[in-house]
C-alpha cells in the first residue's frame, strides 16, 4: 500500500483565522495581492482536495501561542475543507506567527513528535555556538522556525521526517547597496549554518538506522544566486550531503548552464514588474527509499495535469507563492 507525502508552504496563512481558530472568511483582502481571504481559503482547499495527501507538512501554519492554537485552526479548517488529513501536530512553536506543522490522515499515519539531540546538532529549540564570521569566536545560532521532527508510522513501514522552514536570505531593511550586500552574506551565512546544524541531525537519524524524509521550504537551492559561488555550494546541497549518506530529491541537482529548471515558488519582482521563478522547496529522502520515490511539483503551468484543469490552476495562484512538493512512497504491493 502506498504513502502520498506532500509539503507546502502556505502563505500567511495565520491571518485567515480568528484567535478562536475559527475561519476569518471575509471579502477583506488577504495577504494574498488582491485576492480576499475567502477566496484564499477556497483556493488552499481546492488544492489540499487535488493533492490528496495522507500526510501534508505545512510551513507557515497558522500561529501557535498563547492566544491562538495553530492545531484547533489547522483541524477547523480541515473540518470546513472536507479533507480526510484532518488532523494536526507540531512540535516547538516559534515567535514568528509562521508555524511548521503537519496535517494527517489518523486512518492512515501515526505522528509522534520525536526531537532528537546530540552534543554537535543540539535540539532544534535550543542554541549552538558557531562561527558565522570566521573571526574564531562562536557567534549563538538559533532557529527563528524550529525545524519539527516526527516519528510516522505509515502505510511503507516507520519514517522519520525533519519539516524545515530555513532563514531567508532577502535583505529585509537595508538603507543602500552597501548594507544590503552586508545583509545578504550574513543571512546566507545564518543560513548555511543552519543548514549545517541539520546536516549533523540527518546524520544522527542515518546512524540510527532511520528512514528519512527531510522536506520544507529551504530558502535556498542550488544555483539559486550569485553568493553561492562566494560560499561553494548552497545550503540544499549541505544537507544533502554525500556518498552512501545522501539525500536526494531529482531537482536539488545541481543545474547545467543552461539547463530548464523546475519551480516551486512564483514571486513578483516590483523592480522589473514580472514575476520570478524559484526552486525553495524540497522532499529529500534517505537511499533506502529512493528506488520507491516520485516527485510531482504542482505548479500551475509546468505540471500537465494543473496547467490542463484551469480551476486548479487558478486556485494554487491564488492560495500562495509557493506550490506543492508531492512525493509518493510505493508500498511492497505496488508497482512505481
Amino acid at each position: 500500500m502506498a504513502f502520498r507525502f506532500a509539503t507546502w508552504n502556505v502563505e500567511w496563512f495565520d491571518r485567515l483565522f480568528h484567535d478562536d481558530g475559527t475561519l476569518d472568511a471575509g471579502e477583506d483582502w488577504s495577504a494574498r495581492y488582491r485576492i480576499t481571504k475567502a477566496r484564499q481559503l477556497e483556493a488552499i482547499a481546492e488544492v489540499l482536495r487535488a493533492v490528496d495527501a495522507d500526510a501534508i507538512l505545512v510551513i507557515e501554519a497558522p500561529d501557535d501561542s498563547q492566544r491562538r492554537s495553530s492545531r484547533v485552526a489547522l483541524e477547523t479548517f480541515a473540518e470546513e475543507a472536507g479533507l480526510r488529513t484532518n488532523r494536526a501536530i507540531l512540535g516547538f512553536a516559534n515567535d514568528t506567527q509562521q508555524e511548521i506543522a503537519l496535517l494527517f490522515d489518523p486512518a492512515r499515519v501515526t505522528p509522534r513528535h520525536a526531537p532528537g539531540s546530540t552534543e554537535q546538532a543540539p535540539r532544534f529549540d535550543g542554541t549552538l555556538g558557531f562561527d558565522l564570521d570566521t573571526d574564531l569566536r562562536a557567534e549563538t545560532l538559533v532557529w527563528s522556525k524550529p525545524p519539527l521532527e516526527l516519528d510516522l508510522e505509515t502505510p511503507v513501514g516507520p519514517l522519520h521526517l525533519i519539516g524545515v522552514h530555513a532563514k531567508s536570505k532577502a535583505a529585509h531593511g537595508a538603507t543602500d547597496a552597501q548594507d544590503e550586500l552586508r545583509l545578504n552574506i550574513l543571512n546566507r551565512r545564518k543560513q548555511l549554518a543552519q543548514c549545517i546544524w541539520l546536516r549533523r541531525r540527518v546524520d544522527q537519524r542515518l546512524s540510527e538506522g532511520r528512514r528519512l524524509i527531510v522536506a520544507g521550504d529551504f530558502n535556498d537551492g542550488p544555483g539559486l544566486d550569485r553568493f553561492e559561488t562566494l560560499f561553494g555550494r548552497s545550503g540544499v546541497e549541505i544537507v544533502q550531503g554525500e556518498g552512501t549518506t545522501a539525500l536526494y530529491d531529482p531537482s536539488a541537482k545541481t543545474p547545467r548552464m543552461g539547463a530548464a529548471l523546475p519551480a516551486t515558488a512564483r514571486f513578483w519582482d516590483n523592480t522589473a514588474k514580472r514575476y520570478l521563478n524559484a526552486l525553495l522547496d524540497f522532499a529529500m529522502v534517505s537511499y533506502d527509499l529512493r528506488d520507491i520515490s516520485t516527485w510531482r511539483i504542482l505548479h500551475p503551468f509546468d505540471d500537465p495535469k494543473a496547467a490542463a484543469d484551469r480551476t486548479l490552476g487558478q486556485a494554487l495562484l491564488d492560495a500562495s507563492d509557493h506550490f506543492p512538493v508531492i512525493l509518493d512512497l510505493a508500498g511492497p504491493d505496488d508497482h512505481l
